[in-house]
């Protein structure tokens, strides 16, 4: 039984030493000036996590020396226990490179979202050069093989005296590992907030151990039965009362029609952020009506595009574009529309299956999809993620221009100012910067000619960001300024400039609009009339990886529910606002288990 014992131990601390290199690397290729201090820091706080998650890995070698008590037959166990390191070692592999890889795009470890992207490689690499990939995939190899070779053979079987006596102590030795991978018997189990130990975000994710992140997210994802229960229903609906109303009373007009064409831009990951490059959106904010507290409801254009256009909420784990039983039954601005006579069309240079993008915009009203396939090779190859803005641009003005017998509703998703920043301009050394700016001279000259065409006079274009991004030093634990973005109505149809000054989230998009066109949104739950008498308790929500944002009048508080507590946050009334914040996450979690 001894030298199984060792196997089974050094088995066990080589999977614990993986986890702790892997540690290693990622902070190394992802952080930025940290210091000793920090590295022992992560290591040991992480340290809980690595034992539980390495003695999920230990099962099937404890069952294997299990089993050679009784059974003599070693070359089969130790075939069967290779062919399982091998498979271990591939799924570390690949955890560890793609963690890496992902977090500086997109700012937390890697989860199970990742696996909605799979059915669109294509698209999902888009943002990287092919040399990237290759760096990985030798990375992705070489790792591999060391995490490989790193396990110790299994010992050939030699002859048992005393069976009975050793499978006692095997099978005493499953509750102790049971209660190690539960992390003690306390109440509450193995889980990522363990681990967080510091007001750098950064240090908290290089301490949480990607594979068992990735595993965690698995098995949270939505079901039934709402994760975010955190309070009877009757002091949900209290506390909720007045935030979201579903009513225009006394709208302030701000359009010269109630029937104009409309166009609906969702400019990515354009923040406020980058008002500095982008002076001609600063311009158009002179000239038409400009909601200046406007925020991001997430953190990815699927989310946002939803949010925008059936000013539904996004949610902390989960898209609810890539969900088609769900996303079928919002209420979209393309289907009210429609019942009212207006014909309806989305333009995206990219792939418009992307994230099931095209089912969700079939399925909520939209009946003409224009994207990269309807353009010549040469031209969906001008961008990494397909036809670049200066071309679909004109494609939108040539939509907008063309004779028509209906009114018009038009969508169109921009995507050159998106990672890898490929434009065809270079007005700053700043990539992200140069991309910005490029969008602004494509906006700028669409606007320009538009108005020299007849259709300017009855046309209202909205301009909003899907989301915003992280730039040097700004990311999530600064919320207000991260996720600030444009909103913007201007055309022919705006009566006159206007700033709008009441916080708002994009999901009230639909409700305002449908305010100034005096019809009713009832079914728009969640979206409300800024513009409206009843909007009396201005909110903002914006969410991102198991985690919450809420401004109202009081200040702002960002919840992270891995962790269980406040990540930031300034507030007049701090408990207030964070009930508050956790029952808007109740109501629009049951909402959507309900759908």
């Amino acid at each position: 039984m001894r030298q199984n014992v060792i196997f089974l131990l050094k088995t066990y601390l080589w999977t614990v030493a993986v986890f702790t290199v892997a540690k290693l690397g990622f902070m190394l290729f992802c952080g930025h000036g940290l210091s000793a201090t920090d590295v022992g820091q992560v290591v040991a706080h992480g340290l809980s996590l690595d034992l539980s998650t390495a003695l999920y890995f230990l099962i099937v070698p404890f069952l294997v020396t299990m089993v050679s008590v009784w059974w003599d037959n070693g070359r089969v166990l130790r075939r069967l226990l290779t062919t399982y390191n091998a498979l271990v070692a591939l799924a570390f592999a690949l955890a560890f490179v793609a963690d890496t890889s992902l977090y500086p795009f997109w700012g937390f470890k890697l989860d199970s979202s990742g696996l909605q992207y799979l059915s669109t490689p294509g698209e999902a690499t888009a943002s990287v050069s092919t040399g990237y990939l290759l760096v990985r995939l030798l990375a992705f190899i070489a790792v591999a093989a060391v995490v490989f070779w790193g396990y110790p053979r299994f010992p050939m079987p030699a002859a048992r005296k005393r069976r009975v006596a050793e499978t006692v102590a095997y099978i005493i030795c499953i509750p102790l590992m049971v209660i190690g991978i539960r992390g003690g018997i306390d109440e509450s189990t193995t889980n990522i907030g363990q681990v967080y130990f510091s007001q750098n975000q950064f240090l908290n994710h290089s301490a949480v151990n990607p594979v068992f992140n990735f595993l965690y997210s698995l098995s949270h994802r939505l079901d039934t039965d709402n994760a975010y229960q955190f309070m009877e229903q009757s002091a949900c609906d209290r506390l909720t009362e007045g935030v979201y109303t579903t009513e225009s009373t006394d709208t302030d007009t701000l359009l010269t029609t109630q029937r104009p064409d409309i166009v609906i831009i969702l400019l990515e990951s354009c923040g406020e952020l980058f008002a500095n490059v982008m002076p001609r959106l600063q311009q158009l904010k002179q000239e038409g009506i400009w909601f200046s507290q406007c925020y991001g409801n997430s953190w990815r254009t699927d989310r946002g595009t939803v949010c925008t256009l059936s000013g539904y909420p996004s949610f902390p784990s989960l898209s609810v574009m890539k969900m088609p039983e769900k996303s079928g039954s919002l209420p979209g601005i393309a289907r009210t529309l429609r019942q009212q006579g207006y014909q309806t069309s989305y333009l995206y240079g990219g792939d418009i299956n992307f994230t099931n993008m095209r089912s969700y915009l079939v399925a909520t009203g939209w009946e003409t999809l224009t994207w990269k396939n309807n353009y010549s090779r040469e031209e969906q190859n001008t961008a990494e993620w397909g036809v670049r803005d200066d071309i679909t641009f004109q494609t939108l003005f040539r939509q907008i221009t063309a004779p028509r017998t209906q009114r018009a509703l038009f969508g169109y998703s921009t995507l050159s100012s998106h990672e890898p920043w490929d434009v065809p301009a270079k007005r700053y050394d700043d990539e992200v910067q140069n991309a910005f700016s490029y969008l602004d001279d494509c906006l700028g000259d669409f606007i320009d000619r538009l108005k020299q065409t007849p259709q300017w006079n009855n046309l209202l274009i909205v301009l909003v960001a899907d989301h915003g991004i992280n730039y040097h030093d700004i990311d999530e634990q600064k919320p207000l300024l991260r996720n600030h973005i444009p909103l913007l109505m201007v055309g022919g149809a705006v009566r006159e400039p206007r700033n709008v000054a009441t916080l708002c989230n994009q999901t009230d998009i639909c409700a305002t609009l449908l305010g100034q066109l005096a019809l009713p949104h009832d079914d728009f739950r969640f979206s409300r009339d800024v513009l409206s008498a009843s909007y009396r308790h201005p909110t903002a929500v914006h969410n991102y990886n198991n985690a919450q944002l809420l401004i109202d009048s009081t200040g702002y508080i960002l919840y992270d529910f891995d962790a269980s507590r406040v990540a930031a946050g300034e507030s007049t009334d701090r408990e207030q606002l964070l009930r508050l914040n956790k029952a808007i996450l109740q109501t629009t979690t049951d909402d959507l288990i309900n759908r």
